[in-house]
């Protein structure tokens, strides 16, 4: 993607840069399937921040799924509110890139999500996702409720399990409850999809889930 951070340690809340209170303006559609991109959502539905390398690839991997509704490429984890796209890629926000995932449950389970994940990277690599270095390119699952979270702990153990019987190292990926989503900016949004040319750099273990 051009742009990486040298830095591959997470700054703390007074090193971070200061963001700002203005969100990010993204289109009012999904550019593949033309649902909102921005709550509110419709009623019984559930969403999931997935971080697992460059954004571009990742989103494209959970907008082709069954039963979900929507998705956004953004940042989170850090500590910068509204970050731009450049101060992510500084390593001074703190923030990694994510994919929004919104779905009904009734038409597909999060553990089917989680296997996409699991399969789609390397989960092991820490601070980068092949030849992408920095700290934005880091591994996590942000939930919305700690039920996502025992389920999503749940599945790395099985696929640490499975990695390990592979000799992998041990899976880095970043679990935690709730951190805020900040939109990234219109041109991120969909992106494989507006050049299909473009890059993406995901590349898994070759391990099932």
């Amino acid at each position: 993607m051009g742009l990486f951070s040298r830095n591959l340690a997470i700054p703390t809340s007074e090193e971070a840069l200061p963001g700002r209170a203005e969100s990010m303006p993204v289109p009012s559609a999904h550019f593949v399937n033309g649902q909102p991109l921005v709550g509110p959502f419709p009623s019984g539905f559930q969403q999931i921040q997935f971080g697992m390398g460059c954004f571009w690839g990742a989103e494209r991997k959970f907008w082709e799924l069954p039963g979900v509704y929507t998705t956004a490429a953004g940042y989170a984890g850090g500590h910068s509110p509204n970050p731009t796209y450049e101060e992510v890629c500084s390593g001074q926000t703190g923030h990694t890139e994510v994919v929004l995932v919104v779905w009904d449950p009734t038409a597909v389970t999060l553990d089917a999500l989680l296997a996409k994940f699991w399969e789609s990277h390397n989960p092991t690599q820490g601070m980068r996702q092949g030849n992408d270095m920095g700290t934005q390119y880091r591994s996590c699952i942000y939930t919305e409720s700690p039920e996502q979270l025992a389920t999503a702990q749940t599945s790395l153990h099985h696929f640490q399990n499975k990695l390990q019987a592979e000799g992998f190292p041990p899976i880095t990926t970043e679990l935690k409850v709730g951190p805020t989503f900040y939109y990234a900016e219109h041109y991120h949004q969909q992106y494989l999809a507006k050049v299909p040319n473009g890059y993406c750099g995901l590349g898994g273990t070759g391990v099932c889930y």
